[in-house]
């Protein structure tokens, strides 16, 4: 069992409080002058065996301090005796928290308190009598000095201007203006190599790994050296190159290195909440070209769309880089991937041969190959080898681009007048529906007056007339969001200049096109439809179309083929005919072959 102490021999705690808003109202609050007063009011009363308890830089709406919870424990296993403190205010300005520890925990540990400034003495009943009415106030104070800061900081934020204390990784405050990001040169290089390997095709797992085994310093470690970041008090220094997946998946998702600058992210909806919580993404307010791009708007949406597609590594141990780029033409489903060993190849007399078939690396459509397991059928298979795919994309990148650097006026005339054509067909087909969806809209509004009337003249009862409004208001909203949707791809038509001169840049960043690159992919590539097989004519023939960034599908002048081009193609032809036709007698044989021995077997079952 715990002895008591002696009074005598229990602590007087001296407790000082002082957060930022604190330091705004004068010199009175600061903590030497709090010590100074609390010592001398000690001294003068005869409270020996001081000590002091103090909390610097800390707000009062939150008790999460660490020399007051020090304070606590000392009163819970009795050793603290005396509490003084200058004002109620220094225990806190949260009058509910306030009250328990002054009106309950105090009384019930036996422990003596007083606040000097206001005359609070708990061994005097007339001077506690007031404390609860000090509490509500001093929580008003924090109260309306959160309403200020708040309103203040949305004005901020409404204007452009960072909200945040701290730059991102990547960019620092400017020396000129401290409303001003400037790139960090160091860490921007860092971020640039980031984007660079999502553009490979590299997930923010494997992304750290490279970083961490490289020994570049993470984020936090980075800006705690240098004195800047939210983490210069806790920074876990015994690790400074271990970077995290989700680290880099915050790099790859902040729009502020397009040279924007997004504010109010989060929220609280109280002063007292310890937690901020997100804001959706659409109630973001963005500024854009703020500050300078450390990537361009081209990489980092690219980045997004590829970060949107789930790419594992399987078997052969990388992602395919085709994932999430190719289509089915008919359905729209993106295809599935199919890789690993296709096992021992055979003669053609079905023998093994002692060699391994090459090993498969194909795709097909997701809703054949779904619909399948359920025993059903939709769509179809449109088979295709990723070997196809790729030399089909390498030659069409080629082409474009050799077109693109021998005939770069033409270019640009046939991709505007493509896309003058296009935009004046749809602008108008979107403004006919526009002009339907609000004549119906009108309708609606008539229909619901009139169903008004009808149910205060009592000739629609009330559950008809809630189920009928009810569908009404249905059908206008859906009307008016296709209509918001119709007008917003309107504007993006009339104020979108054809971005031929982007793809002109692309191709010119490009001297080497021997070899089809993941960054090569996914710079010029958009998507790819691929049709199903036709066999109509006798042959394999598999339509395949390509979508380009910034031009879309484009084709390319067409050239009479030369004398060498047709004789190549006539003599593939005879081969694949020649194969073809080895196939079929070989096939032939075969079931000859299987059928005689299903002969011999019925012979001998019925002689046994």
């Amino acid at each position: 069992m715990r002895t008591k102490k002696a009074e005598n021999e229990k602590i007087t705690a001296l407790y000082e409080r002082l957060s930022r808003d604190d330091e705004m109202v004068g010199d009175s609050n600061s903590i030497v002058n709090q010590k100074k007063m609390l010592e001398d009011y000690a001294k003068q009363n005869g409270y020996t065996n001081i000590e002091h308890f103090t909390d610097d830089g800390y707000s009062g709406g939150s008790f999460d301090r660490p020399d007051w919870k020090r304070m606590v424990a000392g009163i819970e296993d009795g050793s603290i005796g005396t509490v003084i403190v200058k004002d109620m205010s220094r225990i806190g300005r949260d009058y509910l928290q306030v009250g328990f520890y002054t009106e309950v925990m105090f009384k019930e540990k036996e422990v003596h308190f007083i606040a000097i400034a206001n005359g609070v003495d708990n061994q005097k009943r007339e001077s506690s009598e007031f404390a609860p009415f000090l509490n509500i106030m001093n929580e008003w104070y924090i109260r309306d000095s959160s309403r200020k800061v708040t309103t203040v900081l949305r004005a901020r934020g409404m204007e452009g201007k960072h909200t945040t204390n701290n730059a991102i990784y990547g960019y620092r405050k400017s020396e000129e203006d401290k409303n001003q990001w400037v790139i960090d040169e160091e860490a921007a290089e860092v971020v640039r190599r980031i984007y660079r390997m999502s553009l490979e095709g590299k997930g923010p797992y494997e992304i750290a790994r490279i970083l961490s085994e490289e020994q570049i310093e993470r984020p936090s470690y980075y800006l705690a050296k240098r004195g800047l970041g939210t983490c210069r008090s806790n920074n876990n220094t015994a690790t400074p190159y271990v970077w995290r997946g989700a680290t880099v998946r915050d790099i790859l998702s902040k729009p502020e290195y397009m040279g924007h600058t997004v504010n109010f992210r989060s929220y609280k909806e109280s002063y007292k909440d310890k937690r901020a919580k997100k804001t959706p993404k659409e109630d973001w307010v963005i500024f854009k070209n703020t500050q300078e791009a450390i990537v361009s708007e081209e990489m980092w949406n690219k980045v997004q769309e590829l970060r949107k597609t789930v790419r594992r590594t399987d078997t052969v141990g990388e992602a395919n880089p085709f994932t999430g780029l190719l289509y089915c033409a008919d359905c729209g489903a993106k295809m599935y991937n199919h890789r690993g060993g296709a096992g021992r190849a055979r003669n053609w007399k079905g023998e093994l041969n002692g060699k391994r078939r090459p090993d498969r690396d194909e795709y097909n459509c997701s809703t054949y190959n779904l619909s399948r397991q359920s025993y059903d059928k939709q769509c179809s298979q449109h088979y295709i080898r990723t070997e196809v795919v790729r030399k089909l994309v390498l030659e069409t990148i080629k082409a474009v681009s050799d077109y693109v650097i021998t005939n770069e006026e033409e270019f640009i005339n046939r991709i505007y007048s493509s896309s003058r054509d296009k935009q004046k067909e749809s602008i108008r087909s979107l403004k006919r529906k526009i002009a339907q969806d609000i004549k119906r809209v009108n309708e609606l509004n008539m229909l619901m007056k009139k169903l008004y009337e009808d149910n205060i003249s009592g000739k629609l009862s009330d559950k008809r007339f809630e189920f009928m409004l009810s569908e009404f208001e249905n059908e206008q909203d859906t009307l008016e969001i296709s209509m918001e949707n119709a007008k917003a791809e309107i504007e993006k038509y009339e104020s979108d200049t054809v971005r031929a001169d982007k793809f002109i840049e692309l191709v010119k960043r490009y001297t080497d096109f021997s070899e089809l690159t993941t960054p090569m992919l996914n710079e010029f590539v958009e998507k790819i439809l691929v049709h199903e097989a036709d066999y109509s004519s006798g042959e394999r023939v598999q339509e395949v179309e390509i979508y380009l960034n910034f031009i879309g599908k484009f084709e390319l002048p067409v050239k009479e083929p030369t004398a060498d081009e047709i004789a190549e193609h006539e003599k593939l032809k005879a081969r694949r005919a020649k194969k073809a036709e080895y196939n079929r007698r070989y096939m032939e044989k075969r079931r000859k072959r299987i059928a005689e021995e299903e002969q011999k077997s019925k012979e001998v079952t019925v002689n046994g």
